[in-house]
């Protein structure tokens, strides 16, 4: 409903002009202020979408009401209605945005057809809101499954070198050159927080919330510049614990990892944030990496160069020989150094925790690997490492082998008719009950692409036909194929075809 108020000193001129309304846009919610002062009175409370104002009012005129008005509410229209037909008069109205004037006295007709035309426009506005509000509220809707896609890109390093660049340009939170990886622990059946821990991170605005496999849920933060990186995570890590208190679940648990100064290294700060949480029985139920006591007194590089080495890639591609060499080595390292055999058990321990949790993030039923009792001496530790180490590959392969040989299809044929729709790794692991972190991987390993690319071919390839369509518009194809950004639309596009969709459009046409 539109509303509409009338400015004018003349009590007649008013009911007069209210009939002429009323009998020709019956649908208007009319009111009447008899000066200026009680025009501005009005804007405030009755909120009007168009005034009609008279110029010449005892008090405040229709100009200076004008200029006010218009100050505090931009989004109102005006309309002068005035005796004095002169450019001065008209000038300044122009200034102050007014749409048109009506001359008094004027035929019905006359004033019919200038407010219609102003009441049109006022029309098409309310609509084109409307609409992009439902837009943008779908832009979020599509952000939030982007912004889960990109954490598990760039922690699981399934990262594709044109979609994660293109995401990362419209997320809304920019990121910094420092930034750390948290991660939240979850105690079983609480899978329900996962929102209430998101909505947490939101309000910092300084972070990406990625998706939650098994009970692990992890978290990129961004260094806010104005405090501490141990300041920014520990008031995070507080407010993210406290949600569990309220809620009467069990404890959560939160690992911090060290800042990077980049995208590519934020794998590293996952893995130490995992260590962080492997002593879940602290009084205090937040650990930085940094934090985990060293065993013993020595000073040895090589426990440092083993965090830094990628067991998450090794396990993820299933190279168990390089994952034996690489353990047998930091064994033999440890012995040479003639570290004590109950550190190095220790120690050893900590790379096998890093396997088994991997493979539980890749759906793997598995146990956490405990050695059976304190070895006696490194020969044995080697044969029960390798034990372990066995009993976790077999976990893996037998898991590979319960696969349906059919899911590959099953997933190309769902993105193939859902291509419009929005699609994450997290809704294909529920299509067909698997790890998103294992359906990337056998996107790539057995076809060879990211299943982004499967998505975005099929909806370029659909983009391309509708694009013969000269009817449509290139912001209506980027909603119909699944996009929500034309400009984000016409960057896939023209990196896929060589060619903007405009100028793909006028090939079809020189055809």
């Amino acid at each position: 409903m539109i509303r509409l108020l009338i400015v004018d000193d003349e009590q007649i001129e008013r009911e007069g002009m209210q009939v002429i309304l009323e009998k020709n846009f019956p649908d208007l919610i009319i009111e009447q202020a008899k000066n200026g002062n009680m025009a501005v009175q009005l804007a405030g409370e009755f909120k009007p979408d168009l005034i009609l104002m008279d110029i010449k009012m005892p008090g405040m005129n229709g100009l200076e009401a004008v200029e006010r008005i218009s100050t505090d509410y931009p989004h109102i229209k005006f309309i002068m209605v005035t005796a004095y037909d002169t450019f001065d008069y008209m000038r300044q109205a122009i200034k102050f945005g007014v749409k048109d004037y009506i001359l008094k006295p004027s035929k019905a007709s006359d004033i019919v057809m200038t407010i219609g035309k102003v009441l049109e426009q006022i029309e098409e506005e309310k609509v084109s809101l409307e609409r992009s509000k439902q837009e943008k509220e779908a832009l979020q809707k599509a952000l939030a499954l982007v912004e889960t896609d990109v954490v598990t890109q760039l922690l699981f390093d399934h990262v594709h070198d044109v979609h994660v660049d293109m995401l990362l340009e419209i997320l809304d939170i920019q990121s910094t050159n420092e930034m750390f990886v948290m991660i939240v622990l979850l105690p079983a059946g609480s899978e329900h927080l996962y929102s209430s821990v998101k909505e947490k991170v939101r309000k910092k605005n300084s972070g990406w919330v990625g998706a939650l496999y098994g009970n692990q849920l992890p978290i990129i933060m961004f260094r806010q510049p104005d405090i501490s990186y141990r300041s920014q995570a520990t008031t995070l890590a507080r407010e993210i614990l406290s949600i569990a208190k309220s809620d009467l679940v069990g404890d959560l648990f939160v690992g911090i990892g060290n800042v990077y100064r980049s995208l590519d290294q934020i794998r590293q700060s996952y893995q130490e944030s995992l260590i962080a949480t492997m002593d879940t029985t602290l009084p205090v139920k937040y650990r930085f990496y940094s934090d985990v006591p060293v065993i013993g007194d020595v000073n040895n590089e090589q426990l440092i160069q083993h965090h830094k080495k990628e067991f998450t890639d090794l396990v993820r591609l299933g190279e168990w020989q390089q994952i034996r060499t690489s353990v047998m080595n930091i064994i033999q390292c440890y012995e040479s150094e003639g570290l004590d055999l109950l550190q190095t058990q220790q120690r050893m321990l900590e790379v096998l925790w890093i396997v088994s949790r991997v493979l539980r993030e890749m759906g793997v039923d598995t146990v956490t690997p405990l050695y059976p009792y304190q070895t006696l001496d490194y020969r044995q530790l080697r044969s029960e490492t390798n034990h372990l180490l066995d009993r976790m590959r077999q976990s893996y392969h037998d898991h590979y082998d319960r696969l349906e040989a059919d899911t590959i299809h099953q997933i190309k044929q769902y993105i193939i008719e859902h291509s419009s729709e929005d699609i994450s790794l997290d809704t294909l692991a529920k299509k067909v009950e698997l790890s998103p972190i294992y359906i990337s991987k056998m996107f790539k390993e057995k076809l060879g692409i990211n299943y982004i690319d499967l998505l975005t071919e099929c909806r370029i390839e659909k983009a391309k036909k509708l694009l013969g369509d000269p009817e449509k518009s290139i912001k209506e194809i980027t909603f119909e194929v699944g996009y929500h950004d034309p400009n984000y639309f016409s960057k896939v596009f023209k990196k896929i075809c060589k060619l903007s969709p405009k100028e793909y459009r006028k090939t079809l046409v020189g055809k």
